[in-house]
């Protein structure tokens, strides 16, 4: 694989600095057009510069430049952070080279989560459409003293575009190339005595980029997606207040992505779904009567309904008679989860050991219920089967946060979560287990502030994800066609917890003027009992699960950089570059891992381009996107190329009208976003082949706003 090297990252940063330090007086008179960007997942809420982590935000306007519209539309542009293909659109999300990268029968505990107006989505990255977010903002590294388990490797967090206080409202149309489709419309302001409320509507279709010769179609790995989202602030008297959310979201998708020719054309006869609808509520009663304090009590619900099916054989009955199979595998998974929170935080320091501390704490308890209806073809039994389980997740946990002034320049920041997770799984098998344990995790961070707008910072985390049980493993270990193997599958019945350390180092902020951000990290982490999915194939019949490898190491850099090259032109770069090992990860079939780069894990990543004004109403931008091939999965080398995608928009503003026109891999390159190593075509007798999901192809449309 290709090596990336961090010097240029480095000289950048040099170059920066004294920018960045600097409080020339020339530029005082330029202070206005300084971005003061919240961070607001963070628990005291602090401005970028002030967050002592490697944190990315990506707002509404960037998102608008790609003509975003799934979350996976806009993660190439953050460095260090991958995903996986093998659904319809993005559900599985890695930071800096861990996270899941599948779902099929057991249940999982994701690596890095997802919150959407405040409401857990971890592991439901298909119902995260971008239509009326305000922002997204990226956390790296691990996040466990802030969220908990589903934070190991890191955070997405999205927030809806805010209420005003005036009625604003926006109109959005699109259409583009393999017959896409869009519409949504947002309308916000005040409510009188009810506050303030937003509300927006989204209904996306497209054909997508399959076609089946088979059943001569080109829909069946379509998408149609509707979303609604409403938020609504109440100030119920002087010192309470009230934020209400609702969602709704259909997500009902073609999935058939898997070619045995490796290419966009597919010979399924049934091919498959992925499906969610999901109702979510949120609410967050809050108290400012104390003089010093604030009370935030919040309760959220989700209620999920997903289906994930596929034709397993990619094929059709004819192909190759005497040695084809037929088979359609379909999950069913009915999710409840409830979550209450309460959060105590101070208004203004208090004194502790003699220092002014801003401090948080809290308490946090979560639950989901998850049952799954497997319909499949039970090759052991050779006939139709069915295969049901039940998972239960109970989570709670304290915690709390100090920010220590040691003096107005330097902070010291300490974090701590308990968490006890005690969790309950059965099946249909018979298969009973009761994964529990105690975890702890947090941060030590120390900022030093050069200036109110740039700081250097050092932390130390810890982060922590919970072990589990391989139901599918246990429940087959006695299978006739597995019998050699009893005993390995039965030695991983359960899977330890993983933890995560990590060090990092980083320095942000602007220049005096505005025209110069900048922000740099380095890190080294440190995994031990690093969890991994593996995998046993014996013709017909697969069984995957998890174990643990003696640990790994992660370590690598991140930068972004916008730079203004004139009044109307602006240089804008995120770069990314990691370095990954497994140690101790022997494969079933033998194969020793160990010294190899972890899966998902490019060895780098960038996202860089220009954008400016060609004239008074006239936009255009520009980007590239690269990433450096990586390694499909962690039991086996097959490895994805590098990629390299071109990127577009030129668009038109008058009053309130804007008309986009945009491309995203404008050389329509293929790439591979998902890969598996195992044989499926009949007719080569199932010899052991590399199987490849493809990302977007070249993609071209137009779009038109109207804001009001």
């Amino acid at each position: 694989m290709l090596k990336y090297t961090p010097i240029a990252t480095l000289v950048a940063l040099f170059c920066c600095s004294p920018a960045l330090a600097t409080d020339d007086d020339s530029n005082k008179h330029n202070k206005s057009t300084v971005e003061h960007l919240l961070v607001t997942g963070d628990l005291q809420q602090r401005e970028l510069h002030e967050i002592p982590q490697s944190v990315q935000l990506i707002s509404r306007e960037e998102m608008a430049r790609r003509n975003a519209t799934q979350l996976q539309d806009v993660l190439n542009t953050a460095a260090n952070v991958n995903f996986a293909g093998g659904t319809s659109t993005a559900r599985f999300i890695q930071i800096r080279g861990i996270g899941e990268r599948s779902q099929f029968v057991d249940p999982i505990n994701p690596s890095v989560g997802l919150l959407i107006d405040g409401i857990d989505y971890s592991g439901l990255g298909s119902v995260a459409t971008l239509f009326d977010i305000g922002h997204m903002e990226i956390f790296r590294g691990p996040q466990s003293g802030r969220f908990g388990t589903n934070a190991l490797a890191g955070m997405v967090l999205l927030e809806s575009e805010a209420a005003s206080e005036d009625f604003r409202g926006r109109w959005h149309a699109g259409v583009a190339n393999y017959g896409e489709r869009e519409a949504g419309l947002a309308l916000g302001g005040s409510l009188g005595a009810l506050g303030l409320a937003r509300f927006s509507v989204n209904q996306f279709k497209q054909d997508g980029f399959i076609e089946n010769r088979y059943l001569e179609r080109d829909d069946t790995n379509d998408r149609d997606e509707l979303t609604l989202r409403f938020n609504l602030t109440s100030q119920l008297t002087k010192d309470w207040a009230l934020d209400t959310t609702v969602h709704y979201s259909n997500i009902d998708n073609g999935y058939d992505a898997f070619s045995l020719d490796n290419d966009r054309t597919t010979l399924s006869d049934e091919p498959g779904f992925d499906r969610v609808e999901s109702e979510a509520v949120r609410l967050g009663l809050s108290y400012q009567g104390f003089a010093d304090s604030e009370l935030l009590f919040a309760v959220t619900g989700l209620h999920a309904d997903l289906g994930y099916a596929f034709d397993e054989d990619w094929t059709y009955v004819g192909i190759a008679p005497g040695w084809e199979y037929s088979s359609f595998d379909a999950y069913y998974r009915d999710r409840d989860d409830r979550s209450a929170e309460l959060r105590w935080t101070s208004k203004q320091p208090a004194q502790l050991f003699g220092l002014a501390t801003d401090w948080v704490f809290g308490a946090y308890h979560y639950q989901q219920d998850t049952a799954l209806t497997r319909d499949y073809y039970n090759w052991d039994l050779d006939q139709p089967s069915v295969f049901n389980s039940d998972y239960q997740v109970r989570r709670n946990a304290l915690y709390g946060e100090l920010a220590q002034h040691i003096s107005d320049k330097t902070t010291l920041i300490t974090g701590l979560r308990v968490e006890r997770y005690d969790n309950d799984y059965q099946d249909s098998r018979s298969i009973t287990a009761n994964p529990k344990d105690t975890m702890w995790g947090g941060n030590i961070s120390l900022r030093h502030d050069v200036n109110e707008r740039s700081s250097v910072y050092l932390t130390v985390a810890k982060g922590y994800k919970a072990g589990g049980v391989n139901g599918e493993a246990l429940g087959k270990a006695q299978d006739q066609g597995l019998t050699e193997i009893t005993d390995y599958l039965l030695s991983r019945a359960t899977f330890q917890p993983e933890v995560l350390w990590s060090t990092e180092f980083g320095v942000k902020g602007q220049s005096a003027d505005g025209q110069l951000r900048a922000s740099i990290s380095a890190f080294y982490q440190w995994r031990d009992d690093v969890q991994l999915k593996s995998w046993v194939n014996r013709e017909q019949s697969f069984v995957g699960y998890i174990e643990n490898a003696a640990e790994g190491n992660n370590y690598g850099i991140e930068a972004s950089i916008s730079r203004a090259l004139s009044d109307n032109w602006r240089w804008f770069a995120n770069l990314g570059w990691l370095e990954t090992e497994i140690d101790g990860f022997v494969t079933e079939d033998g194969i020793d891992m160990s010294g190899r780069d972890q899966a998902h894990a490019p060895n780098y990543q960038f996202s860089t381009g220009i954008e400016g004004w060609l004239t008074e109403h006239l936009q255009w931008s520009v980007s590239v996107d690269g990433k450096d091939g990586f390694y499909f999965s962690n039991s086996h080398n097959q490895q994805a190329k590098q990629t390299r995608l071109l990127n577009t928009q030129l668009s038109y503003h008058w009053q309130q009208l804007t008309l986009r026109i945009w491309a995203r891999n404008l050389t329509d390159e293929d790439y591979a976003i998902r890969g598996f190593y195992f044989g499926n075509d009949p007719r080569k007798q199932y010899v052991t082949e590399t199987y490849k999901q493809f990302g977007e192809p070249r993609r071209f449309g137009v779009s038109l706003d109207y804001a009001f």
